[in-house]
């Protein structure tokens, strides 16, 4: 129990898989996915996509394996991505196959649609063989048959038991390098479905509100979604699934994640709406300043505030602060603490030097306290 208990999240207990050299599950911190929307056959254009997404913070990212001339273009993507790939697979099993020969770290398969259980016991030997997890993306929108005809419509009971099926038969097959998806574009249907998958199996869960719409409102709901189940332990690894571009997807699956304590990447802006009291145009600077501390990847909090009935009291809680002032006379905090004056004249240009100033400073003490650390040796060495 922490000196705010208010604030504790205590997560599901699951067990621990590889991507590639990224742990999901168990102790794990929480990942954050994306998936490309480029040509995969284009390779070039997919890498450099690929890129983009892993600057912005991306730790695994999916590429769409349709036809052979996809996977033909895998082994060069592999090479070059810095993260993980994942290989999607829909309907053709074979995908599955020359996407693992050609280094993915793992294979999504939809047991909906990638055929019988012959054509899954190929896919989990190919896993095996080149060293891929698999990740079981049970969708709403493509349940089998059968499960349809039993439960009359997708629901969370037909979602569990399609993975709990699936799930069976890599275990039969000596496979558990698993992670599993329930994903419905409904948030009520998801969030039961991975509720009640979290209560039948202790493997790592792969979050997701799918189909969630544009930019606004998908980043809406999927905050909703993915919010309350973390919020309640369940979770292991994030997609925000928004028509808009994959970059746009990873920082709002860091912004949910760093909302809820649980992942801390770049500068955490604080800022109020703005009203008639502002001193300053906070909008546009909050907008600006965003822009221009995209780049900092050391964990920090800013507070921009209008006005002095919340500010100097938001300022006490971050590294920087900025409190507006009367005649344009602005108040700066460092660390909580009253610190200098500023007027309106270069206002972003003086909080980004601040915080890229902050940023080396937290960098050059990390890097300190790791010199300074003892390896520990072990008895046998000594």
């Amino acid at each position: 129990m922490s000196v705010r208990p208010y604030r504790d999240i205590f997560r599901r207990k699951s067990r621990q898989i590889s991507v590639g050299n990224v742990l999901v599950g168990g102790d794990a911190p929480i990942t954050v996915q994306t998936m490309t929307n480029t040509l995969t056959a284009d390779a070039k254009a997919t890498i450099a996509q690929i890129q983009a997404c892993a600057d912005a913070g991306a730790d695994i990212v999916r590429v769409s394996c349709p036809d052979e001339a996809s996977t033909a273009a895998m082994p060069e993507i592999c090479k070059a991505s810095p993260v993980p790939i994942v290989a999607d697979i829909h309907f053709h099993y074979k995908r599955a196959i020359e996407a693992a020969k050609a280094g993915a770290a793992c294979l999504r398969i939809n047991p909906g649609n990638i055929g019988n259980a012959e054509r899954v016991r190929e896919v989990v030997k190919a896993a095996k063989d080149y060293g891929c997890s698999i990740r079981i993306g049970v969708n709403a929108g493509s349940l089998e048959k059968h499960l349809l005809e039993k439960y009359g419509e997708p629901c969370p009971e037909a979602m569990v038991e399609s993975a709990l099926d699936h799930l069976k038969i890599l275990e039969d097959n000596d496979f558990f390098e698993t992670k599993i998806s329930v994903k419905a574009s409904d948030v009520f249907l998801a969030v039961a479905a991975y509720q009640g998958l979290a209560d039948a199996c202790d493997y790592p869960l792969h979050l997701g509100v799918t189909e969630a719409g544009g930019f606004r409102i998908g980043s809406v709901k999927s905050s909703i979604g993915m919010g309350m189940l973390l919020w309640s332990g369940v979770g292991d690894t994030i997609r925000v699934s928004l028509s808009s571009d994959p970059v746009d997807e990873v920082k709002v699956g860091f912004d949910i994640l760093k909302s809820l304590n649980l992942r801390h990447r770049g500068v955490n802006v604080i800022s109020c709406p703005s009203c008639a009291r502002q001193q300053f145009d906070v909008i546009k600077t909050v907008e600006v300043l965003e822009e221009r501390l995209a780049h900092i990847t050391t964990p920090m909090t800013l507070s921009v505030i209008g006005c002095v009935v919340n500010g100097p009291g938001e300022a006490r809680e971050t590294d920087i602060g900025f409190t507006g002032g009367g005649k344009g006379n602005h108040q700066v905090y460092i660390a909580g603490l009253p610190h200098h004056r500023l007027q309106d004249d270069n206002v972003v240009d003086h909080l980004v030097s601040l915080v890229e100033e902050k940023a080396a400073e937290i960098e050059k003490e990390l890097a300190e306290a790791d010199e300074n650390t003892v390896p520990m040796v072990s008895p046998a060495a000594s």
